[in-house]
């Protein structure tokens, strides 16, 4: 990896620090880095970017990819010594083991957000600028003192996001949606929309997908409720997810998703893959935003319909948004029972009004009444899920379709969360309930080997 042994064996030419994205310039090195101004900080920060230097003069880049990171976070440590011989900046084992591991995040990952990545606890990193970031744990955000040395610095990381997955992020296209290579989830957007330096928003996912069981675990779901959520998919319930950004929407979508029987070949469509299915016959789709020429965009409606010649059991849209809406309807409605999406909406009505709305950017001539009845006759539940004040996630309400009252959709309530206080601590108190009803889908779950206990839909019933 060292340009001094290399260079002996391979025949490749060393690449210059000038093709170097990680590269730090040498305003980026004069200019003082911003966060807490103390003096220990910035004599840190001066030594990282020296000797970040050093290592570039010394590195082969173009061996950096095939090196285990092991491999080179040990010789880093090996060459330190000598490295800081030309400062005079005595470290302790503690301080050389943090800067050994930033050397390695700057070279190999993405800096400042590493360690953030790497904390399990930590749900979603939010850099407003590269002088503040904010993380959310446990449902709460809270700022961390993790910075970048300016906005150069934020731009490289972001670029080596985007580019990892094909996508592009510049003046001309200033806002993208990417994934990292673990199926996170990210957003950013820079200058000249970001007016006070770029902006990266990183929705985390677990290394392992959340079962129900984790979820009954939590408290966002009632054990009770367990078996209705598998019923409604194996019986092939079309399922509609509403919920607000950040209430778990995908999550409960990925959940459900595990009742689906190994034999079905099920297609999935997004925006930005981030589903963790974990049936062995899964098609996965992603769409493409156009290039710096404007051709090529392949839409999530292009998608859908693509996906209807595909031979699939189960469509699964990650989000609908627009005009796809429409096309997943159809596909509900011809021989594709079982398909599930979700929608930004704040209750199981809204929810309903945004997919009708949705068939109207469709472009299709189609009148109100038409466009209910295509959605009464498609959906059969639609699950809401919130994130309460106090952080927590919860399914907030199972509501089932029924059919059609003149120009009106009807909807029934199966179960919904009832909250009933707040504790000392600022939590929410409260319960799930069951409504009385009994739902339409008990004969299809009975016909598909499903029993449900009558006892379970009983008014008076508590559940949790």
């Amino acid at each position: 990896m060292w340009k001094t042994k290399l260079d002996e064996t391979s025949h490749e030419a060393p690449v210059t620090q000038q093709n170097d994205a990680d590269l730090i310039s040498a305003e980026d090195e004069e200019r003082i880095l911003f966060g807490k101004k103390d003096e220990h900080t910035e004599k840190m920060l001066r030594l990282k970017l020296s000797i970040h230097h050093s290592l570039l003069d010394r590195l082969n880049l173009a061996m950096l990819d095939q090196t285990p990171t092991e491999q080179i976070k040990a010789q880093i440590s090996s060459i330190l010594p000598e490295l800081l011989a030309d400062f005079d900046e005595p470290l302790n084992r503690e301080e050389r083991e943090k800067l050994v591991q930033e050397l390695v995040d700057e070279l190999m990952g993405l800096g400042p957000l590493e360690p953030l990545l790497a904390d399990e606890t930590i749900t979603d990193i939010l850099v407003n600028g590269p002088e503040t970031v904010f993380v959310e744990k446990r449902g709460m955000l809270q700022p961390v003192p993790t910075r970048f040395q300016d906005e150069k610095h934020l731009m490289r990381v972001i670029q080596k996001i985007v580019s990892a997955v094909g996508r592009r992020v510049d003046e001309s296209s200033p806002f993208v949606d990417a994934r990292l290579a673990d199926g996170s989830r990210v957003n950013a957007i820079v200058a000249p929309l970001a007016l006070d330096g770029s902006l990266v928003s990183i929705r985390k996912f677990a290394k392992s997908p959340i079962s129900i069981a984790k979820m009954i675990d939590l408290g966002s779901v009632p054990e009770q409720m367990a078996p209705v959520f598998e019923a409604i998919v194996k019986s092939r319930r079309n399922v509609l997810i509403s919920g607000g950004t950040g209430s778990g929407k995908t999550t409960l979508l990925n959940a459900m998703s595990s009742y689906i029987d190994e034999a079905e070949r099920i297609v999935t469509i997004e925006d930005s893959a981030e589903l963790q299915l974990q049936q062995a016959h899964v098609a996965r789709l992603e769409t493409r935003p156009a290039n710096i020429e404007g051709k090529g965009e392949v839409t999530q409606r292009d998608l859908v319909k693509n996906a209807l010649r595909m031979r699939p059991d189960r469509i699964i849209v990650g989000e609908v948004r627009a005009g796809e809406a429409f096309d997943m309807l159809q596909a509900m409605n011809t021989g594709h029972d079982g398909s599930m999406t979700t929608v930004h909406a704040n209750t199981p009505r809204d929810a309903l009004s945004r997919v009708e709305q949705m068939i109207g950017m469709s472009g299709i001539d189609i009148t109100s009444k038409s466009s209910r009845a295509q959605i009464a006759s498609a959906i059969n539940v639609v699950v809401q899920v919130g994130r309460l004040s106090d952080g927590r996630r919860k399914i907030k309400s199972l509501s089932e379709i029924t059919g059609m009252e003149g120009e009106t959709i009807t909807m029934q309530e199966i179960f919904r969360f009832r909250m009933t206080g707040r504790a000392d601590d600022g939590s929410v108190l409260g319960h799930f309930e069951a409504t009385g009803i009994r739902p339409k889908f008990l004969d299809e779950a009975e016909s598909h080997g499903m029993h449900l206990s009558p006892e379970l839909f009983r008014p008076d019933m508590q559940l949790g």
